[in-house]
């Protein structure tokens, strides 16, 4: 078996993706791929295999949604399911069971993987979670799953902390890659002319790199900005914005609102004729490039037409002290970018923003007050504009020489914390220290079936009790040493009451049964039989139901050689589980309310030659096609 290279399936945002995700999954590809050891499957999210972007790259790339018309029209009609189907959840056992991989790596928010651990593959092979986690309090999932995912990485120290709190003390940090090849300080006379080139020689130079979202704390920073301009009058004080202003937050209203002179705060602009840049107060966008006179080419930077990696490392070294004021992230790449550049940082000290702020890191820490998000009722982080303004004083009135010694310091701590060679390192000491897998000795078909009906011995103690609920309630076979168990504890503790706990239990193994052993429609058919098949679906109501059987008999006259299967709702099976003309009776999906989902079209091969849907209006679906199987009933001779 070790004479082949060890298979990784790597799953997160397209590796080609402007994301946080996207530029991390990049950096670990490039660098998995130049070792040369291992069989590489890209797996990205909200893609299919059919799209060109995935093609010409150097590893496999597999995308998440299904490349049936059919299957994807009957996702769109549900806005969750179709979230969960660009994560891969209507792909994920198919591609696990094609690939056989030896090593899974799910890099995401870990929602995106609700339901991955309870599957019958989850730790068959080495399964690895790499998540971000930004507030308090910590999302459920991440509690929940964290008994089931023995390799469980965190992007920021802030969500370590928090689950250890909870008895997780697996859980480690291990930060998103930052290419630090990419950023780093230019000479002092390339900077000079830079700074020239854009009219900032004599400026103090506050910089924010950012997506205009409003989590990034705009107004905060303007009131911030605003404090040391008042102090510092004559320091010629620039506060350049490198966002979008046509999203987010409306920056020009809010430097109006805040009395702000207008060329005090710049933008850049980048051209979509030339590609060229320009650091400039904001005039709107849609304006006449000053490079190429190419006109209404100008818009300020975005997701859609931005700086390249080259100008983006020019931007950060027109800055003197770079600004991150946020109400909570996953990481922030941009502070370690900025780091790069040995600039010295002032981040919010909330969430990863602790990693950042401290002194080892050369940054300074930005105060903040706690309110509440409506809705998710998360801790996120005000972050005090006074605050701003003293630390902005701060590094205004730096000597030089220490300006420079935490610039370097600020370099150092990325370079040893978030390089290529430092996480790229890591992941392939892990991938190297699990064992190959031998597929042909995993049965994914032996699941047990959860019992969410058991009921325990109430006169066990605590933790016998827990381990009752587990091991005959949802079929896990664990000790008072597994983190799920010490989690539970841990709430007996908080005055959790059996009840409550036990109701929990119910609903997973519940849930657990829904998704373990839901049936596919190739699931009901006996394919051994030589007859035609007639699907005939009427999921409810009793009295519907039961007039359907006066139809059947009809309906077998007609098609004497086909076998019926009678698609409904399980509690209406007593009601037609004796009637002669039916073959089979099966439970009804969301999916089958289409006729082409059991006939076929396209590239979706039915199953059933013919498909009645008598429950659906005619004008609102197309149910009558058939495929030109069926026979008229009416002699008109």
């Amino acid at each position: 078996m070790q004479d082949r290279k060890k298979k990784i399936l790597i799953h997160s945002n397209f590796c080609k993706a402007f994301t946080g995700f996207g530029k991390h999954k990049k950096n670990l590809l490039k660098y998995l791929y130049k070792t040369g050891k291992y069989e590489i499957v890209e797996l990205a999210n909200a893609h299919n295999k059919e799209a060109d972007a995935m093609k010409n790259l150097p590893w496999r790339v597999i995308g998440t949604l299904p490349t049936d018309h059919q299957i994807l029209k009957k996702i769109q009609k549900d806005q969750n399911r179709m979230r969960n189907a660009g994560y891969g959840h209507e792909l994920i056992d198919q591609i696990v069971k094609d690939e056989k991989a030896d090593i899974y790596l799910g890099v995401e928010d870990v929602w995106a993987f609700s339901g991955f651990t309870k599957k019958p593959w989850w730790n068959k092979m080495g399964c690895i979670v790499h998540t971000t986690l930004d507030s308090l309090p910590l999302l459920p999932e991440a509690i929940e799953s964290a008994p089931e995912i023995k390799n469980y990485f965190v992007w920021a120290s802030f969500a370590q902390k928090e689950m250890k709190k909870l008895g997780f003390d697996h859980v480690k940090t291990v930060h998103g890659i930052v290419q630090d090849d990419h950023f780093f300080r230019l000479e002092d006379k390339e900077r000079e002319k830079l700074r020239e080139e854009n009219k900032l020689t004599k400026s103090f130079v506050v910089g924010f790199v950012f997506r205009n979202q409003l989590r990034k704390s705009v107004p905060n920073l303007l009131d911030g900005f605003k404090i040391f301009l008042d102090s510092n009058p004559k320091a010629n004080a620039k506060l350049l914005l490198h966002t979008h202003w046509g999203e987010g937050w409306d920056i020009k209203r809010l430097i109006d609102e805040k009395k702000i002179d207008k060329e005090a705060v710049l933008t850049t602009y980048i051209c979509g004729a030339c590609h060229k840049y320009e650091v400039k107060p904001f005039e709107g966008n849609g304006i006449d490039c000053g490079h190429c006179s190419t006109a209404k080419s100008c818009h300020t930077t975005n997701i859609k037409q931005g700086v390249n990696e080259k100008q983006l490392n020019e931007i950060y070294n027109l800055m003197d002290v770079y600004c991150h004021p946020f109400t909570s992230g996953g990481q922030e790449i941009p502070i370690q970018e900025a780091k790069l550049t040995e600039l010295i940082t002032l981040v919010t000290n909330y969430s990863c923003g602790e990693d950042c702020c401290t002194p080892e890191s050369g940054g300074l820490p930005l105060k903040w007050a706690e309110y509440r998000e409506p809705g998710t009722q998360f801790i996120k982080a005000s972050t005090s504009a006074p605050s701003i303004g003293k630390q902005l004083q701060k590094v205004f009135d730096m000597p030089l020489e220490k300006r420079i010694e935490l610039g370097k310091r600020s370099r150092e701590y990325v370079v040893n914390n978030y390089s290529p060679s430092v996480i790229g390192g890591f992941f392939e000491k892990c991938f190297d220290e699990m064992p190959f897998v031998d597929w042909d000795d995993i049965d994914l078909t032996q699941i047990q079936k959860r019992n969410p009906d058991f009921s325990p011995d109430e006169n066990l103690s605590n933790s016998e009790w827990l381990l009752s609920l587990y091991r005959n309630m949802l079929k896990m076979n664990i000790t008072e040493n597994d983190q799920g168990h010490k989690y539970w504890m841990n709430e007996f503790s908080s005055s959790r009451s059996r009840a409550h706990i036990r109701g929990y239990f119910q609903q997973t193994a519940k849930k657990e049964n829904k998704d373990l052993f839901k049936k596919t429609l190739k699931d009901h058919i006996d394919f051994d039989r030589p007859n035609k098949r007639i699907a005939y679906v009427m999921p409810e109501h009793h009295e519907d139901v039961l007039m359907s059987t006066s139809v059947l008999r009809g309906l077998k006259k007609l098609y004497p050689d086909y076998d019926i299967y009678f698609f409904t709702r399980r509690e209406y099976f007593g009601l037609i589980d004796e009637c002669p003309f039916i073959y089979k009776y099966c439970e009804f999906e969301e999916e089958m309310d289409d006729c082409f989902y059991f006939e076929g079209r396209a590239n979706h091969e039915g199953c059933f030659d013919l498909a009645f849907l008598p429950f659906l209006e005619t004008k609102r679906v197309l149910n009558y096609t058939h495929n030109g199987k069926d026979k008229m009933e009416l002699d008109l001779r």
